[in-house]
């Protein structure tokens, strides 16, 4: 008995042995025959559409480094570094100029782009714009420049629409990244003190590198030259400011043939936004006016130094609503220096329309 449970138990065990090894040699991960690929279907009418744009668009997109004189040429820093600096430029127009952040060149004395081919070429910064963070440069000895970028327009924007970003984020060339307009009309301070009006905000990724990079519209029209973020950590946080196409196409002209945009103003010191909330007063406030200048001449009064009552308050410019310094300095610079602009001025409960000449104040009056 004991002999035929031990035979029955051997037969089982070698079935069972040999079931096994069938399944081992047949099992996936033994399998060495490449697996078949799924096809798939056309791609979505969004998808050709960003493929669309950016083969149209990315080759007009250059990397630009600035080094300054005896700085270390292996410095990889993005934006500023300590010898030297990189972003983003596109082509601006057929003569060779290309169009840039200020920030992005102004502490260097060298400056190279790298297109999208992988041709480097020397460039020389012939024209920039503190006041709008943007720079002018003229490639020297590029073999053959791609297609400008096209030209948009900033005035029809809508909150919603979608924006799109070519640049070198942390250095890495040829990067697309997509989101929406998400707002309008935002004040960006500059490192020369004033304020660039109108400014686009954008979800768009926007990144170290990325500075002086095309904001395109869905048709791969430039909508602005992205400038900033605002982030904790330094990387994009969804919230990335562009200057809008409209003051672009007014200012790089003016570089190109000047090399240098006019300063609008009057002549005037105007008090911080700070003090004119503190003091409960919607428009800007006159603390002074420049001996000789356009708003002495206009008879516009500062503050009693005396008995310290405030004097004009500037509500309106050319027909339009002042509320801020920035408000101002924006309808000084659409009618251009050169000119006369209508100013309402409010002096205690009376308000009288004044013509003050505008000023190239870069350059005295």
């Amino acid at each position: 008995m004991n002999r035929r449970v031990a035979l029955f138990v051997a037969i089982v065990a070698a079935v069972l042995v040999a079931l096994t090894l069938s399944n081992i040699r047949y099992s996936p991960w033994t399998n060495t025959v490449a697996r078949t690929v799924d096809q798939r279907g056309p791609l979505s009418d969004a998808e050709r559409a960003n493929i669309e744009l950016f083969e149209r668009v990315s080759p007009s997109v250059v990397q630009v480094a600035a080094r300054s004189a005896g700085a270390n040429p292996l410095d990889e820093d993005e934006e500023q570094g300590a010898g030297g600096s990189s972003g983003t430029g596109f082509v601006w127009d057929n003569n060779g100029h290309v169009v840039t952040n200020n920030h992005v060149v102004q502490n260097g004395n060298e400056v190279a782009v790298r297109f999208a081919s992988g041709e480097v070429a020397q460039a020389e910064v012939i024209g920039v714009a503190p006041n709008y963070d943007l720079a002018v440069l003229r490639i020297k000895n590029a073999r053959q420049l791609p297609p400008p970028v096209a030209l948009g327009s900033s005035s029809d924007l809508k909150v919603g629409q979608l924006a799109f970003a070519i640049g070198n984020p942390f250095g890495l060339d040829q990067s697309l990244t997509s989101g929406i307009i998400s707002a309008l009309k935002r004040r960006l301070p500059t490192s020369s003190g004033r304020e660039i009006a109108n400014v686009i905000q954008t979800d768009t990724a926007i990144n170290p590198g990325n500075s002086g990079g095309p904001l395109l519209d869905s048709a791969g029209r430039l909508i602005g030259v992205n400038t900033a973020i605002i982030s904790p950590s330094g990387s994009s946080a969804g919230i990335g400011f562009a200057v809008p196409a409209d003051i672009v196409n007014r200012v790089v002209p003016e570089l190109i043939r000047n090399g240098r945009v006019p300063t609008p103003g009057i002549g005037i010191v105007a008090a911080s936004e700070a003090v004119a909330t503190r003091l409960g007063i919607e428009g800007v406030i006159v603390v002074r006016t420049a001996p000789g200048g356009p708003a002495e001449r206009a008879g516009i009064r500062g503050v009693n130094i005396n008995s310290g009552a405030i004097g004009d308050v500037i509500v309106q410019a050319d027909g339009k609503p002042v509320h801020r310094l920035s408000d101002l300095t924006d309808q000084l610079e659409q009618v251009g220096a050169g000119k006369s602009v209508r100013v309402g001025v409010k002096r205690g409960s009376e308000t009288r329309d004044v013509n003050v000449d505008i000023v190239d104040i870069a350059r005295g009056q």
